[in-house]
């Protein structure tokens, strides 16, 4: 089998309070060259009961699924989280793709695309005094303007209930990791190709991130579905995986070519 014909192996990240189960919708549709493997972060899902505190400590639960460099699909923390593993492990990254993703998530003075620090405060309070409330929330948020939200927040709910909610404590440090970190310089040093699939109508991630990204990092590819909220990999099925598709084969393309010389 020629080297163009192997699979492209696609790991799946997801994000805040969610599991492995959020992205069942699209990875049926890919083609069978894709192998996606889909994990559930420490403190999440089937790993409820592993403990992390910081960015790193997800990097390195997840690192060992490959030797080899891999394209990483990160939702939301979840990009978060594959950012800073092509910064440590370049060498097991073939490139990143991105969804509802924020190189620098709460507002600052130099970075009004973003939520404000007030929201997330609201959350880490809610988490204490009402968690089940704070999530139910958390999940209208990202299907807000969506002409089927209840019926998408019905897919986000029976996912988590299949591999398990999120401890609390991931919860509580999850918050912590997307109100700390800012990616913008890193994204400016990683060799690795990077695309960006935002949703145009997201409440969490403003699509005025579109055109920041775009001047910040002019050789990154950027799709938008313009009536997607937060979860466009489970609204719009269909131009997710087309964007996907098109970065996977462009690294075919790129493995092919090397081959060849």
């Amino acid at each position: 089998m020629g080297t163009h014909k192997k699979p492209v192996t696609c790991i799946f990240v997801h994000g805040w309070a969610m599991n492995s189960g959020v992205w069942e919708a699209s990875l049926s549709h890919l083609p069978d060259w894709i192998r996606p493997i889909s994990i559930d972060l420490p403190g999440h899902g089937t790993m409820a009961a592993v403990n992390a505190n910081s960015i790193d400590d997800y990097v390195q639960a997840i690192i060992p699924l490959t030797h080899q460099p891999v394209l990483w699909v990160g939702w939301s923390l979840g990009a978060q989280v594959v950012i800073r593993l092509a910064e440590l492990y370049p060498e097991r990254v073939s490139a990143l793709f991105l969804v509802a993703a924020n190189p620098c998530f709460v507002q600052r003075a130099d970075w009004p695309t973003a939520v404000s620090a007030d929201t997330l405060k609201a959350f880490a309070g809610g988490l204490a005094d009402h968690q089940a409330k704070t999530l139910q929330r958390f999940l209208n948020l990202q299907v807000k303007g969506l002409a089927n939200a209840r019926q998408r927040v019905r897919q986000l709910q029976e996912a988590m209930a299949v591999r398990g909610p999120a401890s609390a404590a991931a919860l509580h440090a999850g918050l912590q990791i997307l109100r700390d970190n800012d990616y913008r310089h890193c994204l400016r040093q990683l060799s690795c190709p990077v695309s960006w699939f935002l949703g145009g109508q997201d409440t969490l991630v403003p699509i005025a991130v579109e055109k920041a990204i775009q001047r910040l990092y002019p050789s990154h590819t950027v799709y938008v579905a313009a009536g997607a909220g937060h979860i466009p990999f489970v609204s719009h099925v269909s131009q997710f995986v087309t964007a996907l598709v098109a970065q996977a084969s462009s690294l075919r393309v790129m493995r092919a070519d090397k081959q060849n010389r």
